[in-house]
């Protein structure tokens, strides 16, 4: 009887140790699933906030909504997206460059496309490589275009500048290639689908 009953003890026991087991992983996976799902919704709501700073440039510089562009000097009644900035440039290596680009017409649609289509893509949660890829270009040009590391400008005033190397611009560049590379699109975006399209499955840089 005794030989009987030990087979019974130990299946028993194996078996409340298997649940036990399963109950302790529980809680774990729901607090990685839950860790999963917070970082997917905050990289999300980075994109939307990112892509909302883009569409708005192209927006306001377009139609002059008197913030950073005056009412009534926007695109559409003949103003450049370009020519203030550029023909500001008083510091760094590429100052006389950026001052024969301002106000020509291939940098004002250039410029302007890449805010429409950068914004276009991250709200969309569409293209991020891409966005990326033109976000950080054109983040690196107006960093050289301010030019942060000198102390000075050309004229020999102060540049004010707070920071050497690190300001906003790099930090946008960084923010775009993290939603790339995070596939941010996939929550509270188009990510998933536009993925699936046989055109950007064949050319995964379309992601």
């Amino acid at each position: 009887m005794a030989v009987h009953e030990h087979p019974h003890r130990h299946a028993g026991f194996h078996f409340r140790s298997l649940r036990g087991a399963r109950a302790a992983q529980a809680p774990g996976d729901a607090v990685t699933a839950s860790t999963t799902a917070a970082t997917a919704y905050v990289f999300a709501g980075l994109r939307l906030l990112t892509g909302f700073v883009f569409l708005w440039a192209f927006l306001d510089k377009t139609f002059g909504f008197g913030y950073a562009t005056p009412s009534g000097r926007g695109w559409i009644d003949g103003g450049s997206p370009t020519k203030g900035f550029l023909s500001g440039v008083a510091v760094g290596p590429m100052e006389s460059t950026f001052h024969g680009w301002a106000g020509e017409a291939w940098a004002d649609w250039l410029f302007m496309l890449g805010l429409l289509g950068i914004g276009l893509a991250l709200v969309a949660g569409i293209g991020l490589r891409l966005a990326a890829v033109a976000g950080t270009a054109m983040m690196a040009l107006m960093w050289i275009a301010e030019w942060p590391p000198a102390k000075h400008l050309s004229d020999g005033s102060a540049s004010m500048s707070t920071n050497p190397f690190a300001d906003y611009h790099l930090i946008y560049a960084v923010v775009l290639i993290a939603l790339a590379a995070a596939g941010a699109g996939a929550t509270w975006g188009l990510g998933k689908a536009w993925a699936r399209l046989p055109f950007v499955s064949r050319h995964r840089w379309l992601l």
